[in-house]
C-alpha cells in the first residue's frame, strides 16, 4: 500500500509540477509582453493633434508649450536624396520663460496607399552654431515619421525665435508617395498641454517622373528668296535634249544551258550503311558478353566447389 501511495504521489507531483511549469511560462509571457506594451510610449496612447490642420491651442492657460509656425517651405520637392529647408518660428506668449522647450519637425504620408519609411527620410537640425546635425527619427502615429528631439534650450516670456530645419527624400521612396504633410510644433518640460502647432502640405515628384523628357530644339527656317538673289540661267535647248536622250536598250542575251548534273554510265554507286549494320554488330556485342559472363560464373562455382 505505501508503495502504490507513493506512486500515485508521485504522478501527481509530476501532474503538479508540468502544470505549475506551464502557468510560470504563460506568467512569463504575459509580464514580458506588458514591458514591451509599456516600452513603446506610442503605441498604446498614438495620436497627433497635429494632423488637423493649424492646431490652435486655447488662450489664457497656464503652463501650454509655446506656439510654433512653419513661416518658409517649398510647396514641392523631388524625392531625389536632396535637402529641403524649413523655417519654424517659435512664439512664447506665456508670461513666464519657457525652460527646456524642444522645436520638433514630423513628416506625414497622407491616405492609405503607400507611406515614407524610416530608411526613406532625413531631418536635419541646425543648431546655435550654425552646424546641421542628424537627428534620429521613428515611427510616429498615423504615417508620420517624427524626430526624438532637436535642441532643449530656455526662451524668455513673451518672445519668439526662429529655427530651422531641413529634409530629404531618397529616390528609392515609394512611387505612390506623391503628397506629404510638414508637421512643426514645440514641447516644453513639464507642460500641461501643446501650444499652436504648423502644418503644411508638400507635392512629391520622383525623378522618374521627369526621365527621358529632353527638350526639343526647333527647326531652322528656310531662306526666303530676296529681290538680290537672280534665278538661274536655263540651259540650251541641244543640251536639254542631250540630258533628256533615252539610254540605249539593253542587247538581248541568248540563254545558256544547264549542264547535266547526271553522273555518267557506269559510274559505281556508293554503299549505302542503314541501321540494320549497326544491329547487327551490338547483337554480337551483347551475344559474347553474355557468354563471357556466364563462362565467369561458372569458373567461380568450381572453385567454390574445390575450396
Amino acid at each position: 500500500m505505501r508503495t502504490s501511495v507513493i506512486t500515485r504521489f508521485a504522478k501527481n507531483d509530476r501532474a503538479f509540477s508540468g502544470r505549475r511549469r506551464i502557468a510560470t511560462v504563460a506568467a512569463t509571457v504575459v509580464l514580458a509582453g506588458g514591458v514591451q506594451f509599456l516600452a513603446t510610449d506610442t503605441a498604446w496612447a498614438c495620436g497627433d493633434h497635429r494632423l488637423n490642420g493649424a492646431y490652435e491651442a486655447p488662450a489664457n492657460v497656464p503652463g501650454l508649450s509655446p506656439d510654433t509656425a512653419i513661416v518658409s517651405a517649398k510647396s514641392s520637392v523631388v524625392a531625389d536624396g536632396s535637402w529641403n529647408e524649413v523655417s519654424v518660428k517659435v512664439t512664447n506668449k506665456a508670461a513666464e520663460d519657457a525652460h527646456g522647450m524642444e522645436p520638433f519637425l514630423g513628416i506625414h504620408t497622407p491616405g492609405s496607399g503607400a507611406a515614407a519609411r524610416l530608411k526613406d527620410v532625413k531631418i536635419q537640425y541646425e543648431d546655435y552654431t550654425g552646424a546641421w546635425k542628424n537627428l534620429q527619427l521613428l515611427d510616429g502615429c498615423s504615417r508620420v515619421v517624427d524626430i526624438t528631439g532637436s535642441q532643449r534650450q530656455r526662451m524668455a516670456a513673451n518672445s519668439s525665435a526662429t529655427f530651422k530645419f531641413r529634409y530629404s527624400l531618397a529616390a528609392g521612396t515609394p512611387a505612390g508617395v506623391t503628397t506629404i504633410d510638414l508637421l512643426a510644433s514645440t514641447e516644453m518640460a513639464g507642460s500641461q498641454g501643446p501650444g499652436d502647432s504648423g502644418f503644411k502640405t508638400v507635392k512629391v515628384t520622383h525623378p522618374q517622373d521627369t526621365a527621358g523628357t529632353k527638350p526639343t530644339t526647333p527647326a531652322k527656317p528656310k531662306p526666303t528668296p530676296t529681290k538680290d538673289t537672280k534665278p538661274a540661267p536655263a540651259k540650251p535647248a541641244a543640251e536639254q535634249t542631250k540630258d533628256t536622250a533615252p539610254a540605249p536598250a539593253p542587247k538581248p542575251t541568248t540563254p545558256t544551258t544547264a549542264p547535266a548534273t547526271t553522273a555518267p554510265a557506269g559510274t559505281p554507286e556508293l554503299a549505302q550503311t542503314g541501321s540494320s549494320s549497326t544491329n547487327t554488330f551490338l547483337a554480337a556485342s551483347s551475344a559474347l558478353l553474355l557468354a563471357l559472363g556466364a563462362g565467369a560464373l561458372v569458373a567461380v562455382r568450381r572453385l567454390r566447389r574445390q575450396h
